[in-house]
């Protein structure tokens, strides 16, 4: 539960909420389906969910813009499924300190996925992803238009 929501944005809450979310963290292993989602599964589909993108349109190209400060290039699937359903994914993981011991813990980790489906002028050959300065782009190139057809002129014979 984020007690910031209620209005409480003491430290003191804070705390309260890593050790409930790190005792969950435990408890995960060992529940069922019977008790239904866990809160692990619960904060992974948010984080999945929370995973902003821009999609900018060129006269060449489609692209699309995801930040993704602290994850590894490694650590970031794109992908193209089915006819045209491009896919980002991935996972990003908190770094394990020995004995360090989190006061408070804001940033957001675990899994992310977007999708979106290309229109049908999207060139599936010619897609690039760039990861740089925490910003992933994807660039999608444009099919070339079809040419129009030129109307086909018939010799009429004289009889």
């Amino acid at each position: 539960m984020d007690f910031r929501v209620l209005g409480f944005a003491d430290p003191l809450f804070s705390t309260l909420e890593h050790l409930m979310d790190a005792s969950d963290e435990s408890t995960d292993k060992s529940s069922s389906a019977v008790n239904g989602p866990s809160r692990r599964y619960v904060r992974d589909a948010k984080a999945m969910a929370a995973t902003p993108a821009d999609v900018k349109e060129y006269p060449k190209s489609y692209v699309f813009v995801f930040d993704m400060p602290g994850v590894k290039s490694g650590e970031i699937k794109v992908q193209v499924e089915g006819e045209n359903v491009l896919v980002v994914s991935g996972e990003r993981k908190r770094e394990e300190e020995e004995g360090v011991k989190y006061v408070r813990m804001e940033r957001r980790v675990g899994k992310f996925m977007r999708q979106f489906t290309l229109p049908e002028n999207a060139n599936l050959e010619a897609i690039s992803a760039e990861c740089r300065d925490g910003v992933l782009i994807v660039t999608v190139e444009k099919l070339p238009p079809p040419e129009p057809k030129k109307p086909k002129t018939i010799e009429v014979k004289v009889a």
